[in-house]
C-alpha cells in the first residue's frame, strides 16, 4: 500500500519487533524494513525520529542486554548528547521497534501500540 507509507527500524532477534512486523503485514501494509543494527543510525535521523514521536533520547535507551550501564548512560544526570553519540557508536542502545507512517512515529512496546499507528490505513483498504 504506497499510499501509506510504513517504516519499521526493527531487531529480527527480538520477539516483540516481529510481532510488530507481522502485525503491521496483517494490516495489508507492506514495510519498508530498516535493520539498524546492520545499517546503524546517524543522529540526524534519530532527531528526526525523536522530533516526530515529541522524545527525547532517554526515552527510546534500551539497558537490558545493552552496554548501557558499562557506558554510565542509567545516570539520569547523563545528558542528551552523550547518549545520541552512544547511540550512533552502539545501534543496540535504540529501543525497539519503532514504526513511522502518516500519523505518527511511535517505540511500538508493546506490540500493541503499532494499532495507533495503522487504524486509518486499515480503513482504506
Amino acid at each position: 500500500m504506497s499510499d501509506f507509507p510504513v517504516t519499521i527500524h526493527h531487531n529480527p532477534n527480538c520477539g516483540t519487533s516481529r510481532n510488530v512486523l507481522a502485525a503491521i503485514r496483517e494490516a495489508g501494509h507492506e514495510p519498508r524494513v530498516v535493520e539498524y543494527l546492520k545499517t546503524g543510525w546517524t543522529r540526524p535521523a534519530l532527531e528526526t525520529l525523536l522530533a516526530r514521536m515529541g522524545a527525547r533520547p532517554r526515552d527510546i535507551l534500551r539497558l537490558r542486554g545493552t552496554p548501557a550501564e558499562e557506558l554510565g548512560l542509567a545516570d539520569p544526570a547523563v545528558g542528551d548528547d552523550r547518549i545520541f553519540e552512544a547511540m550512533v557508536a552502539h545501534p543496540i542502545l535504540v529501543e525497539r521497534p519503532i514504526v513511522e507512517t502518516p500519523l505518527g512515529v511511535a517505540l511500538c512496546r508493546p506490540a500493541d501500540k503499532v494499532a495507533a499507528l495503522l487504524d486509518q490505513g486499515m480503513n482504506r483498504g
